[in-house]
């Protein structure tokens, strides 16, 4: 065996986690799957180019016939045939999880991906607690001796765990002295230890797949979950995924994704902040017909936000698949009433559209909205489990109107930009320090968030663009002078070695990527090089 751990994560049972048997079968999936992997990244860079080119995407003619004919996923097992309130959260620390699992939601998003900090140990006690989560040992008592249990009394959720995406690799495996990629090390983990006792307990491996970008991506997936079934032994189509449509190249493929994922696939997401993450990302040299406003002022129901959640709605449904709604990301503040009572008025509204669009489930970041998300589905489906009877023929979306950007209301201000830096770097410095999930300005926060509020940063330097509350033009003088007086408001409400060690590391990275030439394709690689510094520095000191 060639796979070497670079150091032992500091936590508890980590060596029933890292154990000889889990690491081979890791090993194994990287020599399987590594290469093809890279390939698919590099292709992302090949049609980043020719969108640069062309100013366009549109729907693949080669898989025209797929689109066309007539066929469906498989039918969906029991567990996840109701998922009308689905709660996300990391899956470490501990404290959190026991939460999730005792909020009465009908899924956990187990989240190893966008909500996590990608520390070794939270990656390690992450697959732990996902394990005593499925034998239902998970506890944990906190510093100051309080007790947190898994509840009894109340149907525990389904869990979906979501593995890291196909474009991040971990620092702490090395297989042949190269790291390993960290998908193929959280879902090895995963479904090594988890599996056999998932299947047990009448549910099985569920996933979440993260940041697609193409057909051919889903299939490495499902190549990896036909190899892994064989391997441990375990029956073909036990697996299930269900993909998250976060990038704008997915959008154009979703039925083709499906297809590729036909005997693993249980339904698609409508991950809202990260496709407009992906517009951003993949049109950024498409001028201001690409320039969305102030990242507060898009809402699901400009044009261009409606023509994907329908097209996923319809695509879904025809192939007998569920689809899952949009995030709802408020936190609420117990001190100040008013404010949460609007803000749950907000998320049912919500979910009240996307339940009357026909989506079978949404989810929620906090215990409290999940009576609320609940509730408005309860008064659609009744008894149902889901409304796949719910075809959608009068939909039919074009591709210009999934590139109609220009549709959204709203403008881009000082007020705005000022969010953004702030939430950037408040986003990184947190994530920096161990945590992935981070409520800023009562909104429970991931790195989809930060990928945004930078994305949009870079994007109006690039334009010029003038901001309609000022009346100044966004310059990289600008951005620094008001990153500055952020950071400044940021250094008052912590304390100094935080500051230190976390704050200005965090807004030199903003400061560096959102004012370099060269967009950086993802904000967690660099963050993760420091992180990875950070940590080993603490371990070698």
């Amino acid at each position: 065996m060639t796979i070497q751990i670079t150091r032992e994560p500091r936590i508890d049972a980590a060596e029933e986690i890292l154990t000889a048997e889990a690491l081979r079968f890791v090993e194994d999936l990287h020599r399987e799957f590594d290469a093809r992997r890279r390939e698919l990244l590099l292709a992302r860079q090949l049609r980043r180019e020719q969108v640069a080119r062309t100013g366009r995407l549109d729907f693949l003619a080669e898989t025209a016939d797929i689109r066309d004919a007539d066929w469906q996923v498989a039918a969906a097992p029991a567990a996840l045939q109701d998922r009308r309130v689905e709660i996300t959260g990391p899956a470490s620390p501990a404290k959190m999880a026991i939460n999730a699992l005792n909020s009465e939601a009908k899924v956990w998003l187990a989240d190893l991906e966008d909500a996590s900090s990608p520390t070794w140990e939270n990656v390690v006690e992450g697959i732990r607690n996902l394990r005593d989560a499925a034998r239902g040992t998970l506890a944990y008592t906190s510093p100051a001796g309080k007790p947190y249990a898994l509840r009894t009394d109340v149907h525990r959720p389904t869990v979906v765990a979501r593995p890291r995406g196909w474009h991040l690799s971990e620092s702490h495996v090395l297989i042949d002295g190269e790291r390993a990629s960290a998908s193929l090390v959280d879902f090895g983990l995963h479904f090594f230890h988890t599996a056999r006792q998932l299947i047990a307990n009448g549910h099985g491996p569920y996933y979440y797949l993260p940041k697609l970008e193409s057909h051919r991506e889903a299939r490495l997936w499902n190549d990896v979950f036909v190899h892994a079934q064989d391997a441990l032994g375990i029956p073909q189509g036990t697996i299930r995924a269900t993909v998250l449509i976060e990038t704008i190249p997915a959008a154009f493929e979703m039925d083709e994704i499906l297809y590729e994922l036909r005997d693993h696939a249980s339904g698609l997401n409508a991950g809202r902040w990260d496709y407009l993450f992906s517009l951003i990302k993949v049109f950024r040299d498409q001028g201001e017909a690409f320039a969305l406003p102030d990242r507060a002022d898009v809402a699901m129901t400009a044009p261009f936000m409606r023509a994907y959640t329908e097209l996923l709605v319809k695509t879904c449904h025809r192939r007998g698949a569920v689809a899952m709604g949009g995030m709802a990301a408020f936190v609420p503040n117990r001190n100040d009433v008013e404010a949460t009572k609007a803000a749950f008025d907000k998320v049912r509204a919500d979910k009240t559209r996307e339940a009357g669009d026909g989506f079978d489930g949404s989810w929620v970041a906090h215990p409290d909205l999940v009576p609320i998300c609940r509730e408005v589905f309860d008064a659609v489906l009744g008894e149902r489990p889901n409304q796949l009877d719910r075809q959608r023929p009068e939909v039919s979306v074009t591709a210009d109107q999934l590139l109609d950007v220009a549709s959204a209301s709203g403008s881009a201000t000082e007020v705005g930009l000022r969010t953004n830096l702030a939430v950037a770097v408040t986003y990184t410095a947190v994530w920096l320090s161990g945590n992935g999930a981070v409520a800023i300005n009562n909104l429970m926060e991931d790195a989809a968030t930060a990928e945004i509020s930078r994305s949009q940063i870079w994007q109006q330097l690039r334009n010029g663009t003038t901001l309609a509350d000022t009346g100044e033009q966004v310059t990289a003088d600008l951005v620094q002078r008001l990153l500055a007086e952020e950071v400044a408001k940021l250094a008052a409400g912590v304390g100094d070695e935080d500051f230190e060690q976390f704050y200005q590391p965090a807004a030199r990275l903003i400061s560096q990527i959102c004012l370099d030439d060269e967009y950086v394709d993802f904000l967690t690689l660099p963050a993760y090089e420091l992180l990875t510094d950070a940590r080993t520095s603490k371990v070698d000191a």
